[in-house]
């Protein structure tokens, strides 16, 4: 009889989760909440122009062997075979550092591929920074070592981890405790330190509490370039939803969860909000490990939804979607993303967002780098800020939020649009469309806890949690997903093959393929 699976969530790593058991033979039905699939990889459409949400760039997409090209052949393995990528110009990450240049000016950097050739333009830069710049280079490598020794733990069988644990335990605490600004006290320049360290809004953690093994592993994953899916990140949802569907299986949306059910101890399906209940023999949840504790029955495994539910969220966010009118090449604009910062990487977050200026913002363009793209141009930039700011309208309802709320949001967008037209000055008169999404607005479309960017906060803590394992104590439920692996859409897709492995031990193979 075929083993069928229910897997809630269909973010990148839910789908991957439910395309690889669909390799396999198993029938999977995947459940959505939201009307479109996708997670953070749908997009939108307003007025003829079309918006992602959470892919800006991705590693390992090259059309090449080894390393390089890693995540697009198991991209290619788990869809239908159609996804195409296309590259970023190198260099691809443009930091700029407001008033960190001469006379208090703008101090810009670029960041590209190999890491090398970035520390070879730095030293050259910084001729006096050579040595401080080498250590920082040793201790990236053994930081990425590490982080490839901690991964494994999320998928091991139980009785592994705890022996790698108890061997390695001590040694890998130790280096994930080590933060990206300890690894740069070496180095005596503040600029070099802030351009080193700008790139944190890759996993939302400021250098001082970032751990060196998130930064290597995040960064090194662009280690071999940058890359775009042609046809826009929806791409990613229709290629692995169609071979989930070829296998037999179904894409629900519109299917919120309400919660998991467990009987006898053991996860046997789910009752969603309308009140149908599905059962299954297995259930993997992709949507988020302290969503998935709260779908729970409080009895159930209380030690371990609570060290779960110990772990704090990562950060929220704005997003401020941009429509242009015409070309942005001819303005300069080759489809890097920028980083910019007023006074460093050590602020990130906005936390009154009706006062001042963001302190930090990321600016991506998206449509620049998608040569299947149709339609306008397009931006989106992104300021991290505090979630404490919009608690006070989080009981309201997504398209029913009170006048006050409405007409802040309305405020914060003028603004943010009026910071960009002071970094953007050539692109300023050409923007003819302008949306803007609040932390409230991600809580509401992809179930964020209090709209976190990247699932829970990537401490240490988090690092080595034994409770974010793959196999959940609760047997018949699988977690899937950033919070099981590393964040972003590799890291969540990893997440997904981990579950989908440790149901399928065959699957193991893929991660090194």
């Amino acid at each position: 009889m075929t083993h069928h699976t229910l897997v809630i969530g269909s973010g990148i790593g839910g789908l991957t989760a439910a395309a690889a058991l669909a390799r396999c033979g198993h029938r999977v039905t995947v459940l959505e909440q939201h009307t479109t699939l996708g997670g953070m990889t749908q997009t939108f459409s307003r007025q003829g122009f079309t918006f992602g949400t959470g892919l800006h760039y991705i590693g390992g997409c090259a059309d090449a062997p080894g390393p390089a090209g890693h995540f697009r052949r198991l991209l290619q393995w788990l869809g239908d075979g159609s996804l195409r990528f296309a590259p970023l110009p190198n260099p691809f990450d443009a930091v700029r550092l407001l008033g960190a240049g001469p006379q208090g000016s703008e101090l810009r950097f670029d960041f590209g591929h190999p890491q090398a050739d970035n520390l070879a333009r730095l030293a050259e830069r910084f001729p006096d920074e050579a040595e401080g710049l080498a250590r920082y280079d040793a201790a990236w490598k053994d930081a990425q070592r590490t982080a490839m020794q901690i991964l494994p733990l999320r998928g091991l069988p139980g009785p592994a981890a705890t022996v790698m644990r108890w061997v390695r335990g001590a040694s890998l605490q130790r280096a994930a405790s080590v933060t990206v600004a300890e690894a740069l006290s070496g180095i005596r320049s503040p600029v070099l330190r802030d351009l080193l360290a700008a790139r944190g809004g890759d996993y939302g953690l400021a250098p001082q509490e970032a751990p060196l093994v998130v930064h290597a592993l995040v960064l090194g994953s662009y280690e071999w370039g940058a890359w775009y899916p042609e046809g826009g990140p929806q791409r990613l949802s229709e290629s692995l939803g169609a071979t989930v569907t070829a296998a037999g299986g179904a894409l629900r949306t519109g299917a919120t969860v309400r919660r998991i059910v467990v009987d006898g101890g053991h996860a046997r399906g789910v009752e969603l909000d309308s009140g149908e209940r599905l059962t299954a023999d297995t259930v993997v949840s992709a949507m988020g490990a302290a969503n998935t504790v709260r779908a729970l029955p409080a009895q159930t495994a209380p030690d371990w939804q609570a060290a779960i539910t110990a772990l704090p969220p990562s950060g929220s966010y704005l997003a401020l979607f941009l429509g242009f009118e015409g070309s942005l090449r001819d303005a300069g604009v080759d489809g890097a993303n920028h980083w910019i910062y007023r006074q460093g990487p050590q602020q990130l977050e906005w936390d009154d967002p009706t006062e001042g200026d963001a302190p930090s913002l990321f600016v991506s363009f998206g449509a620049l780098n998608d040569p299947a793209h149709r339609g306008g141009h397009t931006a989106e930039v992104l300021a991290p800020a505090s979630w404490a700011f919009f608690r006070r309208w989080q009981e309201s309802a997504l398209g029913h939020r009170p006048e006050d709320y409405e007409a802040t949001k309305a405020w914060i967008a003028e603004n943010l649009l009026r910071q960009f037209g002071e970094l953007f000055p050539a692109l300023r008169e050409r923007v003819v469309f302008h949306e803007l999404g609040t932390p409230l607005s991600h809580a509401a479309y992809a179930r964020a806890a209090q709209g976190a960017m990247y699932g829970l906060r990537l401490s240490a803590e988090r690092l080595l949690a034994p409770a974010l394992h793959a196999r959940s104590p609760v047997p018949g439920l699988l977690l899937a997903g950033q919070d099981v692996s590393s964040l972003g859409i590799q890291g969540a897709a990893m997440g997904g093959l981990m579950a989908a492995a440790t149901q399928e031990p065959r699957l193991w193979r893929r991660l090194r393929s």
